[in-house]
Formats: C-alpha cells, structure tokens, sequence
C-alpha cells in the first residue's frame, strides 16, 4: 500500500468534512504550500480543486488553469511522468495557459525529450513576456501596473531566450525556466498587495 503522509491525510479529511470547500480557497492554499511548504501537500489541494472544477482557468489577472497547479506540484515533488500527463492535459484546455508551457518544457527537457522540451519552453517564456507587456499597457491606469514593475522577469526572461538562440545550456535553462515561474506566481502576491493597498489609500483619503 503506498504511503500517504499524515499532513496529505489530513487535508483529504478536512476537505471531505466540508460541504462548500471551494476550487479558489484550495488553489489558494496549495499555493502556499507549492511555494513555501509541502509540494505533497499542495499536490492534494490541487486535486482537490481539480476535480471541483476542472476547467477554472483564472485565479488572478495572471490566466493559469488547476491542472497547470497539479502538473507544477507533481514536478516540485519530482514525479516527471504524472507532472508531463497533467501539463499536456493543462496545454491541450487552454493555450493562453502560458506557464503550462514552460512546466511541460522543463519537464520534457529533465526526462530528457530536449528538442520537444526546448520548443516548449521558449513559446512559454514569450507568452509570459507578452502577458506582462500587454497588462502594462492595455491596463496601465489599474492592476497592470502593480505587474513586474521593476521588469526583472522580462529581463530574465530576455536573458533566457538569447542564450537559447545561441546554444543551449540545458542546466542553466532549467534553472532559469524554473526561477520565472516561480517569480512569476509570487508576482501574483506581489500585484494582489499592490491593489488591495491602492483600495486602503482611496480609502483613507475620501472625505466623510
């Protein structure tokens, strides 16, 4: 019988005890634990939100999908075939899942598969690119500008593909790829404190 931790346990048992666990609060919280605790963890969190509602795509301004969440978490926790089956079930749902690109790149790449790997990663790493100039200027007089605001990811990002034109250091793509995604998904934290502290300034400044 496979091992399940105690921690992966007892979430199963907390979302079954709740009758209105929504796909949003578990993606929220797998989240957390995706970037800052227990890949495993995060893992059930997305399953669960996976099969409440398998076809949400947006959980932020940024559109990424739960299959996207259950591929990334099964790569954090190293299982590369599971993590490539969620990712291309991710890619085949939506294609402006831009980080469902670069996860199943960088998962193809580390089994080994470096040519369909590489394709993948670099249209992910364009779409990503794409995204954040498109939000800065479609929406630059509301949550486009809390995104990227320093441009450090698109430089990366910039860094990334010209190494990629010129000769592939497959290591370094791997960890740049891996570094932008998660740049990318603590950016939405970044963008979500951003707006709610531009709401408590209009706030505060309206007259009684």
């Amino acid at each position: 019988m496979k091992h399940i931790p105690r921690l992966a346990i007892l979430a199963l048992l907390l979302s079954g005890l709740s009758g209105c666990v929504s796909a949003g609060g578990e993606i929220n919280a797998g989240r957390r634990d995706l970037l800052y605790g227990d890949p495993k963890l995060a893992l059930v969190r997305f399953q669960n939100a996976a099969a409440i509602s398998p076809n949400t795509l947006y959980f932020s301004a940024l559109p990424e999908g739960t299959w996207t969440y259950v591929g990334r978490a099964y790569y954090a926790s190293g299982r590369l075939p599971e993590a490539r089956q969620a990712l291309e079930r991710a890619v085949a749902r939506s294609g402006d899942d831009s980080l469902a690109r670069l996860y199943l790149g960088l998962t193809l790449t580390r089994e080994g598969d470096r040519s369909r790997g590489l394709g993948h990663i670099e249209s992910g790493l364009k779409g990503i690119s794409e995204w954040l100039d498109y939000i800065e200027y479609r929406h630059a007089y509301s949550f486009g500008i809390f995104w990227d605001t320093t441009k450090q990811i698109r430089t990366e990002i910039a860094t990334q593909l010209a190494m990629m034109s010129s000769g592939v250091d497959t290591p370094r793509v791997i960890a740049g790829g891996e570094w932008i995604g998660r740049q990318m998904e603590e950016e939405i934290e970044h963008a979500r404190w951003g707006e709610r502290e531009e709401l408590r300034r209009d706030s505060e400044g309206k007259v009684p």
